[in-house]
């Protein structure tokens, strides 16, 4: 089943990535978790731009036209497959230095499992004020980094001095590539590809 870690990764983490660890799953596998997972915060960013609204503060609730929340969804859904790809590919590069030697896939299964409490902090857009967003968008944070902190060691193989560098490591690549996201999306809107607002 694509799904079958998910509940293991926040009942008890650590037993979950030595199960994940000792069946290393293939390639496909581990993408369709990751296009599974996905479809949360793409299709609750969908639902409540085009149909709940945005509160932001004291103001009046925020709404995008039905075209707008499709494409921004679907936006949404192509930047967070491929942020994960590129974040596994920056995990199996940085590896080389820690003298690691993991597969691709590996690197993968680090990158999908440790980003899956990001992608599950989509629901909170069933209730779109900007401040619960926030506030469950830094919970998610904060237990996928330590999803990453606990994972690293079992899932490279290296010890738990050099797994806290690696990691921290890939926290601040992760950053850096999420910024990078970050400033692509704003360019675009640049371009006059940015949300069209109900009147």
């Amino acid at each position: 089943m694509i799904l079958n870690h998910l509940v293991g990764i926040y009942t008890h983490p650590r037993e979950e990535w030595q199960s994940i660890d000792s069946r290393h799953e293939n390639y496909f596998y581990a993408m369709s978790h990751v296009a599974v997972i996905a479809l949360i915060p793409a299709l609750v960013t969908y639902y409540s731009a085009a149909h709940l609204g945005w509160s932001i503060g004291a103001g009046n609730l925020i709404k995008l036209t039905n075209e707008s929340a499709i494409s921004l969804g679907i936006g949404m859904y192509l930047g967070l497959i491929v942020g994960v790809m590129a974040l596994a590919i920056l995990i199996h590069e940085l590896a080389n230095a820690f003298d690691a030697k993991p597969s691709y896939t590996q690197s993968l299964e680090l990158a999908v499992y440790t980003a899956t409490p990001l992608f599950m902090v989509g629901l909170a857009g069933f209730y779109p004020e900007l401040w619960f967003v926030m506030a469950m968008g830094l919970v998610g944070l904060t237990y996928s980094i330590y999803l990453l902190y606990s994972g690293v060691p079992i899932i490279m193989h290296i010890p738990e001095e050099k797994g806290f560098i690696y990691a921290s490591s890939v926290v601040t690549c992760g950053l850096v590539l999420l910024t990078i996201l970050m400033a692509t999306s704003v360019i675009m809107w640049s371009m006059g590809f940015g949300p069209v607002y109900m009147h």
